[in-house]
């Protein structure tokens, strides 16, 4: 694979970031894009230079000459494109989730599987260097025992948010609320750092925005495989929206980032990279910003991650981030409704 020729389907909000990104990796070049809307795919293909768009994606399929396609329709509606791109001999990004419900992404899985082409899902935060060194001092063990992981999403969507898309905040096409849609990222990080969820307990409600069939508001209790214990707490009802926080505590140490800064990194040992990570809040400087405007977010984290796709896809790597991993989250969120639902405690793994 020389230059590496991408394709987008789907023109919503999250496609312009995925444009942006891809046009700024040397050797990528974005080629095609469709779109239900025929006049949203040609807006779309005139501001970003695309040669080609469609209103039907199975003739954008037909160009052999495209390698990878970027999926960002709403996300109950990748199953069925997946399978089509799978079958057509493409390799595949979809946003997060990658899809609503486990069912459709196992077909999914299995269908890539099947023809030999990589399905990867886009978690761009662990691409960033603050979520990183965290993950990587649990791996070097410098927290010690693991105790209690958290995750705090309190942010705050207006009606027209729901209301100006129809997918927004229903169980078909956005698979749930404020979990499944903005927190999603965040439980996708405390997985990857705390380890596989045991069993949890929750509840969910429409706090705020009535009109939706799905949550605006959920808190679970967490138990871990390792004995660890968490709390999440997800919400788009908290005017006016207060930044993300993440809290890691072991028995040798704790750390809190809040928008993607760390604000506290504390240790019984110190090393000498301790007071350059006080000093500086992290080792990245940009800020996240999406507690309030779903889109005030850099490129950057998606450049870094499809980049990094592409260059698995050279060495003949799975991604990190592939469709089995994707899935993590996907099946947590789900367990929290479960929970929620049945007023149960609800044990992972859950049987589809």
């Amino acid at each position: 694979m020389n230059k590496i020729y991408f394709a987008i389907i789907g023109c919503g909000a999250i496609a312009n970031i995925h444009a942006k990104a891809i046009n700024a990796i040397e050797g990528a070049e974005l080629k095609a894009v469709a779109d239900v809307n025929t006049d949203s795919a040609k807006s779309f293909a005139q501001r970003y230079g695309i040669k080609d768009y469609y209103g039907d994606y199975r003739e954008l399929l037909k160009d052999e000459s495209i390698d990878i396609v970027n999926i960002c329709t709403p996300s109950g509606l990748r199953e069925e494109i997946v399978i089509e791109c799978a079958r057509a001999g493409k390799h595949i990004i979809a946003e997060k989730p990658i899809e609503v419900t486990l069912e459709k992404i196992d077909r999914m899985i299995k269908e890539c599987e099947k023809h030999r082409v990589t399905l990867a899902g886009i978690f761009n935060n662990r691409y960033n260097r603050n979520y990183r060194i965290v993950y990587d001092t649990i791996q070097k063990g410098r927290f010690g025992r693991l105790i209690l992981g958290d995750v705090y999403v309190k942010w705050y969507r207006d009606k027209e948010y729901y209301t100006r898309s129809g997918w927004r905040g229903t169980w078909r096409f956005d698979g749930g609320g404020a979990l499944m849609n903005q927190s999603i990222h965040f439980i996708d990080l405390l997985q990857w750092y705390m380890g596989p969820v045991e069993s949890v307990k929750a509840y969910t409600t429409q706090a705020v925005h009535k009109y939706i069939e799905t949550e605006d508001l959920g808190v679970a209790i967490v138990r871990f495989k390792n004995g660890a214990l968490g709390v999440i707490e997800g919400s788009t009802a908290l005017y006016p929206g207060l930044y993300d926080r993440i809290e890691i505590h072991g028995e040798n140490g704790s750390v809190l980032i809040e928008n993607s800064q760390i604000v506290r990194w504390e240790f019984k040992d110190q090393e000498p990279i301790d007071e350059e990570i006080r000093k500086n809040r992290g080792l990245e400087t940009f800020e996240l910003g999406s507690s309030r405007d779903p889109m005030e977010i850099p490129y950057e984290l998606h450049r870094r991650e499809i980049e990094d796709i592409i260059n698995c896809l050279r060495e003949g790597k799975t991604p990190p981030i592939d469709g089995y991993e994707a899935r993590k989250a996907v099946e947590i969120i789900i367990a929290i409704y479960r929970a929620s639902k049945t007023g149960e405690e609800i044990r992972l793994p859950l049987t589809v």
